[in-house]
């Protein structure tokens, strides 16, 4: 799965490339797009120690891409469809 990222400013989309062994580094508003929330609200988990893989490049906050979508991953749970 390729998540898509879209700039609103430019009204452009694109698609995160795929990781090719490289570790990759995610923005704030990349890791916003992906947990479908806002850039503030990011660095609010970030402020918190909510989200893994977090980087401080001098000033630049950067999240591991590979540690963020196995995050995601663990955290979801399957629906249970047994209750309807």
């Amino acid at each position: 799965m390729n998540p898509m990222i879209t700039n609103a400013r430019l009204g452009r989309v694109r698609r995160l490339p795929e990781a090719s062994g490289n570790e990759m580094l995610l923005v704030v508003p990349e890791v916003a797009t992906l947990l479908r929330t806002s850039p503030k609200a990011v660095y609010e988990m970030m402020r918190r120690g909510q989200l893994p893989g977090v980087l401080r490049i001098g000033r630049r906050r950067l999240v591991r891409r590979d540690v963020l979508l196995d995050w995601l991953h663990h955290k979801c749970a399957p629906s249970d469809r047994s209750d309807r």
